[in-house]
This record gives C-alpha cells, sequence and structure tokens, in this order.
C-alpha cells in the first residue's frame, strides 16, 4: 500500500511540475504618457476590463508581466475607461464588434 502511495505522491508532483513549466512569464507594454490608468483585458482573464491594472514607468509606458500557459490569447488594452484600438506592429483579428483584438502566441 505505501508503494502505491508514493507511485501517486511521484505522478501528483510530474503533473505539478509539467504544469508550472508550461507557464511563461509574458511582457506586455503600451505607450499612453497622458493616461491616467491603463488596464489590460482579453481571454486570459474572461475579458475583465479593470482586473488587471498596469503600470506606467518615468517615460510614460505602462507595463505588466503575466504568467500565461502555452496557447494562442486574444487581448486589448483599455486606456481610462476606453478600449484601445490601434496597436501599431502587433498582429490582430477582427471580433464581433467590428474591430481588432490583439493576438499573442505563448
Amino acid at each position: 500500500m505505501a508503494a502505491l502511495e508514493a507511485v501517486r505522491k511521484m505522478k501528483d508532483a510530474v503533473s505539478r511540475s509539467q504544469t508550472a513549466g508550461a507557464m511563461r512569464e509574458i511582457d506586455f507594454s503600451f505607450r499612453a504618457p497622458q493616461a491616467k490608468k491603463v488596464c489590460i483585458a482579453g481571454t486570459f482573464n474572461n475579458w475583465n476590463p479593470t482586473s488587471m491594472p498596469m503600470k506606467k514607468d518615468k517615460d510614460g509606458t505602462w507595463k505588466i508581466k503575466l504568467k500565461l500557459s502555452s496557447g494562442k490569447y486574444e487581448y486589448k488594452y483599455v486606456v481610462d475607461g476606453m478600449w484601445a484600438q490601434n496597436v501599431p506592429n502587433t498582429e490582430t483579428v477582427p471580433n464581433s464588434f467590428g474591430t481588432l483584438n490583439c493576438v499573442i502566441g505563448v
């Protein structure tokens, strides 16, 4: 019985390490020097426009690091309560609102 318990614990530990290893820290940044508040929202947080506030650096670039598992995610920035529509040099896909979502693969 003790051997079965040891095997189960070993399988659980391997499973946890594989899941943890699949997570990657991704840097997001958005330049908006005049903004008072910038958040990021997307498929990784159920499009909640306020749950992930970003921090502004001295140059006016807002930044956040997110731990994401492997996959493809759609997202947008929310600048002072308004969804950002134009994010240069970013892959995009059309959404059901007639605008574009940014896309990132992890």
